[in-house]
C-alpha cells in the first residue's frame, strides 16, 4: 500500500509562551472565565464599606443601571445621623416605598413605562418595567421615630438620626506626640 499522505514542513518556535502572573499557561477559556467571574462580582458580589462597623452590613453594588439592576445607593455617617441616598431617575415619589420593620429599613421602587404610537402604515407598542428592593439592617442607636425620607430631582434621601445616647458614646482620643 502506497503512502498517499502529504507531508508538510513543521516549524517549531523556540521562544517560550508568555505565562500570566499566576505562572500558568494562558488559555482563551481562562480569559472568558475570569471575565465572567468579574461580572458576577460586579452584579452580585459583596462590597463592604467602613460603615459595617456601625451595623450597616449589606451588599451595595455601585451600578447606576435601573430596570434589571440596582440603583446607585450611597450611605454616609455624619455626626448626628446616617444618610442613605438612592439615585432613582425616572421615578415619582408615588413609585417609591420606604418601610421600617423587624430592624430593617427597606426601600422599594417600581418603574412602569408604556409607549404606544399608531400611524398610517405601522403600529408601535413598547413596555418597560423594572423594580428593585434594597434592605438595610439598622445599627444600634437610631431614633426610629425620627427617620425622614425626601425625594427631589430623582434622588431619594433617607435620614436616620442618631439617638442622644449614641452621639454621647463617641469620645475623641487626644493624639500625643511620641
Amino acid at each position: 500500500m502506497a503512502d498517499t499522505a502529504t507531508r508538510f514542513p513543521v516549524k517549531k518556535e523556540t521562544s517560550p509562551v508568555p505565562a500570566p502572573a499566576t505562572g500558568r499557561l494562558w488559555s482563551p477559556l481562562e480569559t472568558v472565565r475570569n471575565e465572567m467571574d468579574r461580572l458576577f462580582d460586579v452584579f452580585g458580589g459583596r462590597s463592604r464599606g467602613a460603615l459595617s462597623r456601625a451595623g450597616f452590613d449589606f451588599d451595595w453594588p455601585r451600578e447606576t443601571v435601573f430596570g434589571g439592576g440596582m440603583p446607585a445607593i450611597d450611605v454616609a455617617e455624619k455626626d448626628d445621623e446616617y444618610e442613605i441616598t438612592a439615585e432613582l431617575p425616572g421615578l415619582d415619589e408615588t413609585d417609591i416605598e420606604v418601610k421600617l420593620a423587624n430592624g430593617l429599613l427597606t426601600i422599594m421602587g417600581e418603574k412602569k413605562e408604556e409607549k404606544e404610537e399608531r400611524r398610517k402604515d405601522y403600529y408601535q407598542s413598547e413596555r418597560r418595567y423594572g423594580s428593585f428592593v434594597r434592605s438595610f439592617p439598622l445599627p444600634q442607636g437610631i431614633d426610629r421615630d425620627a427617620i425622614d425620607a425626601n425625594f427631589a430631582k430623582g434622588v431619594l434621601t433617607v435620614r436616620l438620626p442618631k439617638t442622644a445616647e449614641a452621639r454621647a458614646e463617641e469620645k475623641k482620643i487626644e493624639v500625643k506626640p511620641g
